[in-house]
């Protein structure tokens, strides 16, 4: 969530891709996969046999490739995914490598000194791929930690920490995860993942906006580096392949971030500016052609796969990309991960915070579309857990800005889209889904609401609860009580907290409650923040609303 308007810089594309595209026109660049993903960029799946890449001898890597960390995600009862990438420049378009296949040997133990090895085998790293691995390791135990790393020539990668789910029926007693979103690299330091690295959690879900496509200045922003630290190809707005992906290498070379990633498993969901501010399915936030903006969302959403701990059914298919999945955590809890960005109707009132109107509440409007929503209503039909928890992306809640009626609300969020909730909380009730949890991000500050059946009415019922966590950095430093803290907590009666610092929050799933504590750092602009806990809530299985704890 960030101010409109930031143009791309021109000339990124040639005039006959551009042409191309403009050929293929919008339903055919979408269905048409080969010519979409050549139009995208000039790279395909890896080819087989001999048309594939040459193989590099790894004993000419002589510095250390693995400079952006490891990653796991994802875990399921008998498997879990990793990740790294191969990088010794990572400031470096190529990243310091040919345009050749290598190969990664990876280790899978019981222990972290590897004594107990389980599992090891050996992936390529593959340059159509920019050198990122991805892979699934299965016939595992579940509910099992386990340790890994990756060896390339002479260089061994660091540790990560990773773990199974416990079987789909098992009768799972607890589970604690993170909640993240919203990491702009140069408004700030990732204190808060220094300290998240540090918690005794189970996994973390990554709300969106890992990236932003923002120009990041060579002092790095707030991080007010020396003069000439970061280099000029950082200074413009990510619009090509190769521009999303320098720009991950630039994220992950933090080395707090670095850090979470190796000591939990992520499951990652994106937002807007992973590709661009508050872009909706294919209409761009700016006045480019819907096929030209295609081109960059093809190119963000192939970024996004090769530096996410995601595995293969996520592979994108040009512009195109399924990232809403369904994992489980025994009988304990289902998560339905959404992707409210890539399906949805475009921004009533030309976005921003507008007064609702017929155009906001058109029955037809949609923010996951069909096909998601669908799948939604139907997996909670068939839900056998005792939490159904949503990790999505945008205010779920409504949230009046006025104590005034009408007041005005936000048409990027679930406010703009009525209809879409409306559904969506009544197939919940239809489902007989009794203990519901959303997780949210994208707008920097935290919120705890209580989910009302019908929000106009403050005494109808509780459906479940919402957990907004703050951002990481973005929006700088923030404050503990934002302007608007009284005006909101008035307007909204089911909003039981707000804070506008940066932090992380953090959720434990039980059989009988819920516990949520929201955490901030008092400053990211400078380094070395204490964490403290601003407040933690209760919910109760069968009855839902937020407590103080």
């Amino acid at each position: 969530m960030t101010p409109a308007n930031h143009q791309p810089q021109p000339g990124a594309y040639t005039a006959e891709l551009r042409a191309a595209a403009r050929h293929l026109g919008r339903r055919r660049f979408l269905t048409l996969t080969g010519a979409a993903a050549a139009l995208a960029f000039s790279v395909n799946l890896p080819a087989a046999g001999a048309a594939s890449a040459a193989e590099l001898d790894a004993a000419r890597i002589t510095e250390d490739p693995f400079t952006l960390g490891v990653a796991s995600g994802d875990p399921l009862p008998h498997s879990v995914l990793l990740w790294t990438r191969l990088a010794p420049s990572p400031y470096q378009a190529d990243s310091g490598l040919p345009a050749q296949r290598i190969t990664v040997s990876w280790e899978l133990a019981l222990d972290e000194r590897f004594r107990r090895v389980v599992r090891r085998g050996r992936t390529t790293a593959h340059p159509e791929f920019h050198h990122t691995v991805h892979v699934e390791v299965d016939h595992l135990d579940p509910q099992r930690v386990f340790y890994y790393r990756f060896k390339v020539g002479g260089f061994v990668s660091p540790t990560g920490r990773t773990r199974t789910a416990p079987p789909e029926s098992a009768r799972a007693a607890g589970l604690t995860f993170g909640l993240v979103s919203c990491q702009r690299y140069d408004q700030g330091y990732y204190t808060a993942y220094k300290h998240l690295a540090e918690e005794d959690v189970d996994l973390v879900f990554h709300l969106g906006d890992y990236l932003y496509e923002y120009a990041v200045s060579a002092v790095g922003g707030s991080r007010a580096y020396p003069a000439g630290t970061l280099p000029a190809l950082f200074g413009h707005e990510t619009v090509t392949l190769e521009d999303y992906r320098l720009r991950y290498a630039l994220y992950k070379s933090d080395p707090d971030l670095r850090a979470a990633h190796a000591a939990h498993p992520y499951v990652v969901t994106w937002d807007d500016h992973e590709t661009e501010n508050n872009y909706a399915g294919d209409t761009p936030e700016n006045s480019v052609p819907p096929e030209e903006f295609l081109l960059r969302r093809a190119a963000a959403y192939r970024a996004y796969w090769e530096n996410m701990p995601l595995r293969s059914p996520q592979l994108p298919d040009g512009p195109d990309l399924k990232l809403y999945r369904r994992l489980h955590w025994g009988r304990l809890a289902q998560f339905d991960v959404l992707d409210t960005r890539q399906y949805r109707s475009d921004q009533a009132y030309g976005d921003g915070w507008q007064y609702p109107g017929p155009d906001s509440e058109d029955a037809g409007r949609t923010l996951t579309g069909d096909a998601q929503e669908r799948w939604l209503l139907g997996g909670w039909q068939r839900s056998r857990a005792v939490w159904n928890v949503v990790p999505q992306q945008v205010t779920f809640s409504q949230r009046l800005n006025s104590t005034t009626l009408p007041s005005k609300v936000s048409m990027d969020s679930w406010d703009g889209y009525p209809a879409s909730r409306e559904r969506v909380l009544a197939g919940a009730q239809a489902a007989g889904v009794e203990n519901l949890m959303v997780l949210t991000g994208d707008v920097h500050v935290h919120y705890g609401f209580d989910i009302k059946r019908d929000f106009d009415d403050p005494d109808s019922k509780t459906l479940g609860t919402e957990i907004v966590t703050t951002s990481i950095t973005s929006g700088g430093n923030g404050s503990e009580k934002p302007s608007n803290w009284n005006t909101y907590l008035a307007a909204n009666p089911h909003l039981k907290f707000y804070n506008g610092l940066r932090g992380y929050a953090t959720v434990t799933l039980g059989r009988e409650a819920a516990r949520a504590d929201f955490k901030t750092v008092s400053h990211v602009t400078t380094e070395g923040a204490p964490l403290t806990t601003a407040a933690s809530f209760v919910t109760e299985v069968g009855n839902q609303g937020l407590t103080p704890a």
